[in-house]
């Protein structure tokens, strides 16, 4: 039996946008993900999170559910414009209230809740004001968190300011995969400063507070090595690392940006910042969340656009692809784990994202045997024990995710769910890595 240690912490996340539905009812505001989804063209079939799993409806439903898994913790996102319409001034108070009974039915059925304030659904009525490209964002997202801290401060142990702020600023600002659907690098940059700056100045609001839980924020991690030993795989490989992770890792923890990546983007793409922005950001947290799902190795390629890098991912042997044409590697979740305690930060680290995507396919009952998200699952907590051997404070570990759900661009198609949502009728039927799961967090460990 492999055992974790006393104390660790078994959840599962969801975000806002990607479950609840309810787009428009009791007073919320349009999101910047409720616009693009209704923007031609932009998700795969067409599809939208106007719907979605209808959590807004059925939290309670879902909350029994994660109970009888025996869920310790769960990780939600709060929709900002739920509760600011418009994104700053009158408070909706059906949002905060569908949040404040959300964490008290959490805390009943003694599960620990976990909030973040943003997974990516910025009102449209700041987008119109610039959106994250306009310095006040940081501004703004400080009013909206201490809207939050003063309503839950007294419950919610747990607060993570944003959701992988990398894919905010590069996929939705750089190249308009995701909401907003602006492709601008040099506005990918300026972003990202914001989002960090709008990240430090909310954590100051809750020290100022005073509140009782804990603070920090969550970033998507990948493992990343050079192709081959020449200088120009090295330093390709270096480019990548910093923008992707040392951009947000550094400005976080050591409040400085990466000299090199900065000196290769040119003074045209770097950021405006302004004196003091960097103490701001790095100000101390509480813990970091890592959001892990696939490595990849880095060469130099002249044709490579502004990184002139090759990127490929890497695989383990024998594991194929997962739905989203995602290579398995569990080996680089423990590597990015010793390597972000080795270099960065000791404070406590959680897995809290991790999973996968696979054609799941119900039987008569509506029943999915998954033993590839099974197996996945049990590859990287293995992966991560070998990193909590090795001396990484790590502290816990959320299954990505907990329902079936929207995903993002790609809508409906690929089920992330340990519990399965038949769409036409919203059933949820746990799957069977769920049972494993909820074994696993019987034991708190699992046989090897």
């Amino acid at each position: 039996m492999l055992k974790f240690p006393d104390g660790f912490l078994w959840g599962a996340a969801t975000a806002s946008y990607q479950i609840e539905g309810a787009w428009k009812e009791d007073g919320k505001g349009e999101s910047i993900w409720d616009h693009f989804s209704h923007q031609p063209y932009r998700i795969q079939n067409g599809d939208t999170g106007d719907t979605a799993c209808d959590h807004y409806h059925r939290s309670s439903e879902d909350i029994a559910l994660m109970k009888s898994l025996g869920l310790q913790t769960y990780r939600f996102s709060i929709a900002w414009p739920r509760i600011l319409p418009v994104g700053t001034g009158p408070i909706n108070p059906k949002g905060l209230a569908f949040y404040d009974q959300l964490v008290d039915h959490l805390l009943e059925a003694g599960i620990i809740p976990c909030a973040t304030l943003y997974h990516w659904d910025l009102p449209q009525t700041l987008q119109e004001r610039g959106g994250w490209a306009n310095r006040e964002s940081a501004d703004w997202f400080a009013d909206y968190a201490r809207v939050m801290f003063d309503q839950l401060g007294d419950r919610v142990k747990f607060w993570s300011t944003l959701n992988e702020p990398f894919v905010s600023s590069f996929i939705g600002y750089g190249e308009g995969r995701h909401a907003p659907g602006i492709a601008d690098t040099s506005m990918a940059y300026q972003t990202a400063h914001h989002l960090l700056l709008a990240h430090g100045k909310a954590v100051q609001a809750f020290r100022d507070g005073g509140y009782p839980g804990r603070i920090g924020i969550v970033l998507n991690l990948s493992h990343y090595t050079p192709a081959g030993p020449s200088e120009a795989d090295q330093l390709a490989y270096q480019r990548v690392y910093e923008q992707n992770a040392g951009l947000f890792l550094s400005s976080l923890f050591k409040g400085s940006y990466p000299e090199y990546l900065f000196n290769w983007i040119g003074s045209t793409q770097q950021p405006k910042i302004q004196s003091g922005d960097l103490e701001t950001i790095s100000a101390p947290v509480d813990f970091m969340g890592i959001n892990y799902y696939m490595s990849f190795k880095v060469a130099y390629n002249p044709l490579g656009d502004l990184m002139r890098a090759h990127v490929e991912q890497i695989s383990s042997p024998g594991w194929g692809q997962t739905d989203m044409d995602w290579e398995v590697h569990p080996e680089g979740l423990t590597a990015i784990l010793r390597h972000v305690s080795d270099n960065y930060t000791k404070i406590p680290l959680y897995i809290t994202e991790n999973g996968s995507a696979f054609p799941d396919v119900p039987d008569e009952n509506g029943f999915v045997k998954d033993p590839a998200r099974l197996n996945y699952l049990r590859a990287h907590l293995t992966a991560a024990h070998r990193a909590i051997e090795a001396g990484v404070n790590l502290k816990g570990y959320f299954v990505w995710s907990f329902l079936d759900n929207f995903e993002w661009a790609l809508g409906y198609a690929p089920r992330f769910g340990i519990i399965r949502v038949d769409y036409k009728t919203l059933k949820r039927t746990p799957k069977q890595s769920a049972y494993w799961y909820q074994q696993t967090i019987q034991n708190n460990g699992f046989d090897e």
